[in-house]
């Protein structure tokens, strides 16, 4: 099961104020333990949301907003890629990180669809042109 693990934004986050070297090592830590366990399969921090943009779309049109974006409790500020076996063991994980953020911090824990979850909506030509595509964006890494 594969789990996106997203830690929430806050106003310092929002504000670009960056994690001091300390907590730079302490997720550095927590980052080595997820790896050595095989759990971690990829992780960032993102940039505040004054630097990003959000498309919206209805029906054929397109808008582009940029940011910053407003609800920074809404926002995220990183995020993990879990490889686990059951929603427990994520939740085990994430209550063995380093607070994330300089004051109270909150991470949130979503389970990434998998090709079983579609049914009979994924028909076998589909599952196999996704699967080549995940290959190739593989092989390009």
């Amino acid at each position: 099961m594969r789990f996106m693990v997203m830690v929430k934004a806050d106003a310092n986050s929002e504000a670009g104020v960056l994690p001091t070297a300390e907590l730079l090592a302490e997720m550095g830590a927590y980052n080595e333990q997820l790896v050595k366990a095989g759990v971690m399969l990829a992780g960032e921090g993102l940039h505040p949301s004054s630097n990003g943009v959000r498309v919206k779309f209805s029906g054929t049109d397109r808008t582009v907003v940029d940011g910053p974006f407003a609800e920074t409790k809404e926002l995220i500020a990183g995020f993990w890629l879990f490889e686990v076996k059951s929603k427990e063991e994520a939740i085990e994980w994430v209550k063995r990180c380093p607070s994330p953020m300089l004051g109270d911090s909150e991470i949130e824990i979503r389970q990434v669809f998998s090709p079983e979850d579609f049914g009979d909506n994924l028909t076998p030509e589909r599952r196999e042109a996704d699967e080549k595509l995940r290959a190739q964006a593989a092989a390009q890494q």
